[in-house]
């Protein structure tokens, strides 16, 4: 309240009676903004408005903020983990690289170094053809001799059996009865190799590059698409049910083309990407090649292995209803069952007795 109120009234004067009282003036009135609510006003409305929508706004935008950053994070990690399983499978190809050219190379230092022992028989040779009968058994220890480091080292049983045939047939169309002793080692050898059962190496080698030659074109399990039903000819009917006969078979057409059934008799495949498409061709043909190189040098564990992780992928991977996947498969099947170790003989008596008969020469020679 203000001051006035707590005043006393001042005393009320004496109006004379003859006067007329003058008109009191209405009260001033009060304006309604005074006493109103202040959110009554508009403006204030509006601007309370904006600042809650800027900040349901800023609120959104970092929300969307973090969410983009999250997104982002969980991208760059997927991509770093594909490179690195990139990187794993490129290091693991060129591993299998280097151990097959480290194989290759030691196939070629062992050949170099019969093509050495070759060149110093040819030396030996010269130098002890000095008459018709040394001539030849020179020449018969030298292709005997050659048949047996063949038949070592690459189990070469053909050769060392047409090697022990010329050397005969060369003896015996000399006629000599000096060479008779030499002719039955010849003939014993001979009816060893003859009993050895038969590997066909240069077939199975032929075989195993067919297969990895086919590689790029066998499709993969992932690939297969359902066979499409082949037209049936419509059935000459001009008759009112055979019409509803085959709109029934055309709708229960439509139905069953809804429907894609499916059966794999093994794991569902894999699905691969492009890269991993290649990667897995690669994988696979470099498997066949080692198993190659395990045939050459008659690694029968080695070659077995390969060949059965090589039928693995096939089987996994490939379609199994392909004939060319089919055949592939079937062809690995064959050859892990061939037995590649055998027991080789030696050529060492004929060698033996090759080198008595020049020893006898000699001293014969000398008195």
């Amino acid at each position: 309240m203000s001051e006035n109120s707590s005043l006393p009234p001042p005393a009320a004067e004496p109006v004379p009676a003859a006067t007329p009282s003058a008109p009191v003036p209405p009260a001033q009135a009060v304006p309604a903004s005074a006493t109103a609510s202040p959110w009554r006003n508009p403006w204030l409305i509006i601007a309370v408005a904006a600042l809650g929508l800027s900040g349901w706004q800023w609120m959104e935008t970092r929300l969307r903020l973090a969410d983009a950053q999250q997104e982002m994070a969980k991208r760059l990690a997927d991509s770093d983990t594909a490179n690195k399983e990139n990187r794993i499978v490129a290091r693991q190809a060129q591993d299998q690289v280097a151990a097959l050219q480290a194989k290759l190379g030691l196939l070629e230092g062992k050949l170099a170094e019969s093509q050495s022992q070759q060149a110093s028989l040819e030396n030996l040779y010269q130098d002890l053809a000095r008459s018709r009968d040394e001539w030849a058994m020179a020449e018969i220890e030298q292709s005997v001799t050659l048949a047996a480091q063949q038949l070592q080292l690459a189990g070469n049983v053909q050769g060392a059996v047409l090697a022990l045939q010329a050397a005969d047939s060369r003896l015996a169309g000399s006629s000599r009865p000096q060479f008779i002793g030499v002719r039955k080692a010849l003939t014993r050898d001979l009816d060893r190799l003859k009993s050895l059962p038969q590997i066909d190496l240069p077939g199975m080698s032929v075989r195993l590059e067919s297969v990895v030659t086919a590689i790029d074109t066998l499709p993969l399990a992932v690939d297969v698409r359902p066979r499409e039903e082949s037209a049936r000819p419509a059935e000459v009917d001009g008759g009112p049910t055979s019409a509803w006969r085959e709109m029934f078979k055309d709708a229960w057409r439509e139905i069953r083309s809804l429907v894609r059934i499916q059966r794999f008799d093994r794991d569902e495949p894999v699905l691969l990407a492009p890269g991993q498409v290649f990667f897995l061709r690669e994988n696979l043909k470099l498997r066949l090649l080692n198993a190659r190189l395990a045939l050459l040098s008659r690694d029968q564990w080695t070659f077995r292995n390969e060949l059965k992780a090589a039928q693995t992928l096939l089987e996994r991977h490939f379609d199994a209803q392909n004939k060319s996947v089919q055949t592939a498969v079937g062809s690995l099947r064959q050859l892990g069952g061939a037995e590649l170790v055998i027991d080789l003989p030696t050529l060492n008596e004929s060698l033996s007795a090759i080198r008595s008969f020049k020893a006898t020469r000699e001293k014969d020679t000398r008195k």
